[in-house]
């Protein structure tokens, strides 16, 4: 570990950071004048980019930013229950911290690449610089796509959890009430508005709004944390730390315990979020990693106090997964309380949060798109790349619209839509296999790296390999279904979906190839 902190901001480096830039150019010029700092300038010239937003981001904003759109501890109050079902306490906790592991050699391997190349376009562009040379073009295309496939549906997905949550408050609140599938799903597009609001009128505030919630998203952790230890009757240590479940009936809890993945995957992915709004994070070669990493720290310690807390006070498992509520927490929090009015409030703070990560989403997913149909990789990408009022007007709207369409879905079928969105998770798990898998095949193949702020040093390969290796199961094992013998409408077909993207893909490029030549090709070997 001493050998990765030295080569953390690596010597290899210094010089370069230290050495004058003598002669601006007009890249230089208008990185400058949009409050990028002399390195933000070299890296864009580098990479051969046009700095067109305004570098608002400073280090406390963007760490907000990177840590509400993880949400780990809201994610684990919200999706623990599947990994209790297949796995159960002891099972949940034990594939929670193999994950936070795995996940961390994954976060740890792109923070390099990120400090290399800091671009919006994150995983498909380091695929274009770093594997080999006769693949590049035609793996970066397909990988961002996957990137932008996946950031879609979790913009979608953010704004249907906040909006069924809140429909989940009015059935707390009013027994007599009939929920219907339909008003969820307004809700929903109501929020879907909310954000695009946000993303577009408060887009110059949006830093200022980020590091605001991050304040709620610590004090809210603490607010919820607190009266579940004080008010709840505990479970025995004994049986939360050995206790088992196969609910799946897959005849083995080590594999009921594996599919039960699938919960601290969801609430630990994303940790290429603060990687897509680089060009908008002032000397964003430093401090993007940076904030990758104490985002992975961070978000995976309050994940992993929230879900053995959940462990302890949840109760019976039956009556929790039946409340009329659909969302088993916020029986767990009524439970805890005894209180409808205090159920109310701890659950406004999880609404708060769940509508605050929508927006990080949606700036996500339209920073992404952006930067993809930039580099002609999108039909239509003209229209994409126009960038209004220092912000990429067309491509959030443009997620607006298919977040709308995607939760339209749900109106027919919520199993349907969930589908769409989990296809979300495997598409960014393929996005960072490939990535990383490009890192590991030039450490290999002894390939000259990048200077970087933040290196792995000799430590460089053996993390890739891990990340690859937990990568690779973390993609297996989502795509297994919840239970060994499922119904047709619970069966997973993400995997099915996501193949039939890559095809989609695949055969698009035979067209667009022409267009598309892959970011490499702009890059200055000298800066």
């Amino acid at each position: 570990m001493e050998s990765i902190t030295k080569g953390t901001y690596g010597s290899h480096h210094l010089d370069a950071e230290k050495a004058d830039i003598e002669h601006l150019t007009h890249v230089d010029v208008v990185v400058i004048e949009k409050h990028g700092t002399e390195i933000d300038a070299r890296d864009m010239k580098r990479m051969g980019k046009t700095q067109s937003f305004q570098r608002n981001f400073a280090f406390y904003s963007t760490l907000g930013f990177s840590m509400v759109l993880m949400s780990s501890w809201e994610t684990q109050l919200a999706t623990a229950t599947f990994g209790l079902t297949n796995g159960g306490t002891a099972g949940v906790i034990y594939i929670y911290l193999a994950t936070f592991f795995g996940f961390g050699m994954a976060i740890v391997s792109m923070a390099e690449m990120a400090s290399m190349a800091p671009t919006a376009g994150g995983q498909y562009h380091w695929v274009s610089e770093f594997a080999a040379p006769g693949a590049q073009k035609f793996i970066s295309y397909m990988t961002g796509w996957l990137c932008v496939l996946g950031w879609q549906a979790g913009s979608a997905a953010g704004c249907y959890l906040a909006g069924t949550e809140i429909q989940a408050l009015i059935i707390l609140n009013h027994p007599n009430y009939v929920p219907e599938r339909w008003h969820g799903s307004l809700l929903a597009i109501a929020l879907v508005c909310v954000s695009l609001f946000i993303n577009t009128v408060l887009a110059k505030v949006l830093p200022t709004i980020q590091a605001t919630i991050l304040v709620l998203h610590v004090c809210g952790f603490i607010a919820i944390l607190v009266p579940l230890w004080v008010l709840t009757p505990h479970a025995p240590a004994e049986r939360v730390f050995t206790q088992f479940n196969d609910g799946g009936d897959w005849r083995s809890v080590g594999l009921a315990t594996l599919v039960g993945i699938l919960s601290p995957v969801v609430s630990l992915i994303g940790p290429d979020a603060a990687v897509h709004i680089s060009e908008e994070v002032r000397n964003a070669s430093k401090t993007i990693p940076r904030i990758m990493l104490a985002t992975a720290i961070g978000n995976g310690t309050f994940g992993f106090v929230m879900l053995v807390t959940l462990c302890f006070c949840i109760g019976d498992l039956e009556e929790v997964l039946g409340t009329p509520t659909g969302y088993p927490f916020i029986q767990v929090f009524f439970n805890a309380t005894q209180s409808t009015a205090g159920a109310t409030v701890i659950t406004c703070i999880m609404i708060i949060l769940s509508q605050s990560c929508a927006v990080t989403n949606m700036t996500t997913a339209s920073r992404q798109l952006f930067s993809f149909a930039r580099d002609r990789g999108t039909p239509f990408h003209t229209f994409f790349r126009s960038v209004v009022y220092d912000i990429p007007l067309n491509a959030i709207l443009t997620t607006s619209i298919v977040s709308i369409l995607l939760i339209s879905i749900s109106f027919g079928s919520t199993i349907a839509f969930n589908q769409l969105t989990a296809l979300g998770v495997v598409a960014l798990l393929a996005s960072y296999l490939i990535s990383i898998g490009s890192m590991a095949w030039r450490r290999i193949t002894s390939q000259p790296l990048l200077p970087s702020h933040f290196s792995l040093g000799r430590w460089g390969l053996p993390i890739n390999v891990a990340a690859l290796m937990f990568l690779i199961l973390a993609f297996v094992m989502v795509c297994f279904p919840p239970a060994r013998n499922p119904e047709l409408e619970s069966m997973n077909w993400s995997c099915v979906i996501f193949g039939g993207v890559v095809l989609l893909s695949g055969g698009y490029y035979l067209r667009a190839r022409e267009k598309y030549v892959g970011p490499v090709k702009l890059v200055r070997k000298e800066a």
